[in-house]
């Protein structure tokens, strides 16, 4: 048995793709079905391309998806969790559980899915802004 790919549908194919390229994933495969009238974006981490997030966009599906909890999350490993929460704040990215405690933190894709980053090796020392900024939302 091999890991594919975890697929999530999406409304807005090209934010989302721009928040996935934020986090540092890299579209590796494209597909266009005018028959079934959806497109397939498979993206992944530069050397790491096995494990794959498939974007799935259905045409002429305008309503929001329904937030199921019961998916969680997807999870990233990142090498320095501050940069990388800043980066996607500078971007108008909102921190919805910020990394106070310099290992985790959880952030939403544009269809509201949420994205778990965990920094590389130990935790790093608690830092301003991040320390003591609070909550937002769910995650």
């Amino acid at each position: 048995m091999k890991y594919l790919h975890t697929m999530i549908r999406v409304r807005d194919p090209e934010a989302t793709l721009r928040f996935f390229e934020l986090l540092g994933l890299k579209q590796v495969r494209r597909m266009d079905n005018e028959a079934g009238r959806f497109s397939l974006y498979f993206l992944a981490a530069p050397g790491d391309e096995d494990a794959q997030v498939e974007l799935t966009h259905n045409w002429d599906h305008d309503e929001p998806y329904g937030e199921g909890r019961n998916f969680g999350h997807l999870a990233y490993r990142v090498d320095d969790i501050y940069e990388s929460c800043q980066r996607l704040m500078d971007a108008g990215v909102t921190i919805n559980r910020p990394p106070r405690d310099g290992h985790m933190a959880f952030v939403r894709t544009p269809d509201n899915i949420s994205i778990e980053l965990l920094q590389a090796g130990p935790a790093k020392p608690p830092q301003e802004p991040w320390a003591s900024m609070p909550n937002t939302g769910t995650w």
